[in-house]
């Protein structure tokens, strides 16, 4: 776990959306192709296959290198385009893929991938942290869901029961940014329309949102950040023993 939230380097969105298309069409996709699933993991330096297979076979990114580890032995080669990736991974681009709503364009595979290696050192530092706060949280909260790194969305996420009914759940999670949010930011979202009590809290659309910048400006980032996640189960739980 970070002790700290560091500065984010000047080519971090470039390079997030670049590893977000690895880990969408070629991580996902040979999970997809040996298991019919297509969760990852926080991993040192970035994101991961869970280990499948006879061969117990990972395919992560670490940095702005991505790892084929099968039967013992590793292939590591640097992300330079999907191709290359998709190549070293074994899998096959132009095969059927489903990963969910709204994946990353595949793009041009040949066409250069913009990898900046202190940007996706910062991008596996978000997953680390997210996935520690995640744990530490859903670890007390009612019926947790596994915490894995989703292809589509590039989030590390996991839902958890606010109440005893069936759609009484919220989606926690930790994104690196996106379209509603330029910079990594921490959110709860609940399933249902379910906005009670502090009317300040519920800062987006879905729910509510810490941004990264708010986490940087904290004495203890981890401390803040799981109080911002249960804070919002609080008040989606206390809504029910009215």
């Amino acid at each position: 776990m970070p002790a700290s939230i560091s500065p984010l380097p000047p080519a971090f969105a470039p390079t997030r959306d670049a590893l977000h298309r690895v880990a969408a069409h070629v991580l996902a996709r040979r999970r997809a192709d040996a298991t019919g699933r297509i969760g990852l993991r926080a991993a040192p330096g970035g994101a991961a296959t869970p280990a499948f297979g006879e061969d117990v076979e990972v395919v992560r990114l670490s940095g702005a290198l991505l790892v084929r580890e099968r039967a013992g032995r590793a292939l590591v080669v640097p992300v330079t385009t999907l191709a290359a990736a998709a190549a070293a991974a074994g899998v096959d681009l132009g095969g059927p893929l489903e990963i969910g709503h709204d994946p990353p364009p595949l793009g041009d595979p040949e066409a250069p991938l913009d990898v900046d290696p202190a940007s996706a050192r910062a991008l596996g530092d978000w997953f680390a942290f997210a996935t520690a706060v995640l744990d530490e949280v859903a670890g007390g909260a009612g019926e947790p869901s596994a915490v894995q790194v989703w292809p589509e969305h590039f989030d590390a996420a996991c839902d958890v029961a606010w109440g005893p009914g069936d759609g009484e759940r919220a989606n926690l999670g930790g994104s690196p940014g996106d379209a509603f949010h330029a910079e990594p930011y921490l959110y709860v979202g609940p399933w249902g329309p379910e906005r009670p009590g502090d009317a300040s809290y519920w800062n987006a659309p879905f729910g509510a949102i810490l941004p990264h910048a708010r986490l940087r400006a904290s004495a203890d980032p981890h401390r803040e950040a799981a109080a911002f996640l249960r804070r919002g189960l609080d008040l989606l739980s206390e809504r029910t023993a009215e």
